[in-house]
């Protein structure tokens, strides 16, 4: 349920990225509130992260916050894919380094929970 909620997370991400594209050039509060619900890709952006808030709720009902919170963290990695990917962003040695600690702290956080 974790990893899904963190595919939902970046989905989201994704989504909103694409919509603030679609917002006036310097949005004010109320014209970015108006494009939540008038801009598809904010709308479902934000409509993924209440299934999110769902699926987690689900999630944490039937495991440990001290094991579903960091693997969390792994939306940081698939966002960073995903956004070189379909964004064109880059991915450079600093964001590739990041991306390794995240992966190394969820591993051995996964790993010390076995050995418990």
């Amino acid at each position: 349920m974790v990893a899904c909620s963190t595919i939902i997370q970046v989905i989201a991400q994704l989504l909103i990225k694409a919509g603030t594209e679609q917002l006036p050039a310097d949005p004010t509060l109320s014209q970015t509130a108006i494009g939540m619900f008038t801009i598809l890709p904010l709308f479902a952006g934000y409509a993924c992260y209440g299934l999110f808030t769902i699926v987690m709720v689900l999630a944490l009902r039937h495991g440990e916050l001290s094991m579903t919170f960091p693997i969390l963290a792994l939306s940081y990695v698939w966002v960073a894919g995903a956004s070189a990917i379909w964004l064109h962003e880059s991915l450079n040695a600093a964001k590739i380094a990041g991306v390794a600690v995240i992966v190394g702290g969820v591993a051995v956080l996964g790993r010390s929970d076995k050995s418990a």
